[in-house]
């Protein structure tokens, strides 16, 4: 009983405290005393893409910032790839299915599958989405995507998330060749500083500070394989690249992660409407 109190407690922590004021305990958190000061430089400059952020069915203002950076670059296949999505509801492929985009769900719990497999029916039943029920390692992702998914070449967007081996999970992908990449940063760090979580197999997020990459170190892994960093969104989650051959001068540079990086804002609370029950897209 106790356990279970102490885990109700964490969870009841985690969701709301600091986010809303609660009974006026919490007013203000914050990472960075110059936290506003620049985020109201970058809202008046459109190179920066903070302005653009909106939620339909993203976590957070993904939505919005893909829209965006596709409004520039254009679309070609309209296709995307995207793991770990839970029960789909809550991710940045949702809206893009309503927008007349197709793709493929990887999601590691089974029950969450089940819930997608239900919730969107009509998208599996029309061959627009496909869900594979996989846990995700660098060793596997490619057959997964290509041999189980069905999915080569070029695609217009990957979208990553599975709080862990992010970094490395993404250094390994070779099948796909996406145009954009949004995948989660860990905003604990510094934007000039560099720290990968040691890649661990059978890895599990514990909500502490053990996941993902600093934006510094996904910045350099970007270059590598010939992305370019354009945004970061402004509650301080994910990372947005372009590839370099697109991105050309539509987006601020010098696109470096002490440019473009955004602190942890956890206070903030993105609201689109009423929750979202089910698919009721076309």
């Amino acid at each position: 009983m106790k356990k279970l109190l102490k885990k109700i407690f964490k969870s009841f922590w985690f969701e709301f405290w600091g986010r809303t004021p609660l009974y006026g305990f919490v007013k203000t958190r914050c990472q960075r005393n110059d936290d506003e000061i620049e985020l109201k430089s970058r809202l008046n400059n459109p190179l920066y893409l903070e302005r653009f952020g909106f939620k339909v069915y993203s976590e957070n203002d993904e939505d919005g910032i893909i829209e965006e950076i596709f409004n520039r670059i254009k679309t070609v296949s309209k296709t995307f790839v995207e793991f770990g999505v839970q029960n789909g509801l809550v991710s940045n492929g949702h809206y893009l299915l309503h927008k007349g985009w197709k793709g493929l769900w990887i999601e590691a719990k089974g029950k969450s599958v089940n819930e997608i497999r239900r919730l969107f029916k009509k998208p599996i039943d029309d061959k627009r989405l496909t869900i594979i029920n996989s846990f995700i390692t660098k060793d596997n992702i490619n057959n997964i995507i290509e041999e189980k998914g069905k999915i080569s070449g070029e695609i217009d967007l990957l979208s990553i998330d599975i709080d862990g081996n992010d970094y490395w999970v993404w250094e390994a992908i070779k099948c796909v060749s996406p145009r954009v990449v949004v995948i989660e940063y860990n905003a604990k760090f510094p934007p000039n500083f560099e720290w990968v979580m040691e890649y661990d197999l059978n890895h599990i997020w514990q909500r502490d500070d053990k996941q993902g990459a600093s934006l510094k170190s996904l910045e350099l892994l970007g270059s590598k394989l010939g992305y370019q960093l354009v945004a970061t969104n402004v509650r301080g989650v994910n990372a947005f690249f372009v590839k370099q051959n697109l991105a050309n001068d539509l987006f601020f540079k010098p696109p470096v992660a002490e440019k473009l990086y955004n602190p942890t804002r956890w206070t903030m609370q993105y609201i689109s409407g009423h929750p979202s029950t089910e698919y009721i897209g076309k």
